[in-house]
């Protein structure tokens, strides 16, 4: 069991790195954005224009789909899915509905109120955080089926001990056509 906590620990830390470097990669035209503005001295408006607003609903976008994927992907799930379900109406009603609404209300007004500068950056944070809930309970909705005694290609002998990650192959129906194509 001691050697277990060392690879699960690193499954854990890869999976974290791996789900910041995708909001990072959300959030890096954005940035590039910010630094334009404030480039062009648009310090002030940086928080009222809609950029927010954007890279948070493309997060609850990832999000949802993300928990539909945990969702759809593990059959023997019973009383986690009512939960699935509830995280994503918790997404679409705290994320993509204000987002999709301030975007309009910014894009369509001519005066911005303030607390939409306030109200912008909570909205992309509560995203974040949703999108990562998100990663996190596909992933343990998705883990891979282990097999003891097996050892992945490291030229190792097996022990009872250890454990090798089997991957189920993906079926891909064939597409009959007339053609020959």
């Amino acid at each position: 069991m001691t050697e277990n906590h060392p690879r699960q620990d690193g499954q854990s830390l890869s999976m974290m790195y791996g789900t910041y470097a995708d909001v990072l990669f959300v959030l890096f035209p954005f940035l590039v954005i910010v630094m334009q503005r404030l480039w062009d001295g648009e310090v002030q408006d940086v928080l009222l224009r809609p950029d927010l607003s954007i890279a948070a609903a493309i997060l609850g976008g990832l999000a949802i789909g993300k928990f539909v994927l945990g969702l759809v992907t593990e059959r023997s799930l019973g009383r986690y899915k009512e939960r699935i379900v509830f995280f994503i109406a918790l997404t679409l009603f705290v994320v993509m509905g204000p987002a999709i609404i301030l975007l309009l209300s910014i894009v369509g007004g001519t005066d911005v109120p303030g607390f939409v500068a306030f109200l912008q950056p909570v909205l992309l944070i509560v995203s974040i955080s949703l999108y990562t809930t998100a990663i996190s309970i596909s992933n343990m909705l998705t883990k891979d089926k282990e097999v003891p005694g097996a050892m992945p290609d490291q030229g190792n002998a097996p022990t009872p001990a250890t454990h090798a990650v089997v991957h189920e192959p993906l079926s891909i129906p064939r597409r009959n056509n007339s053609d020959g194509v």
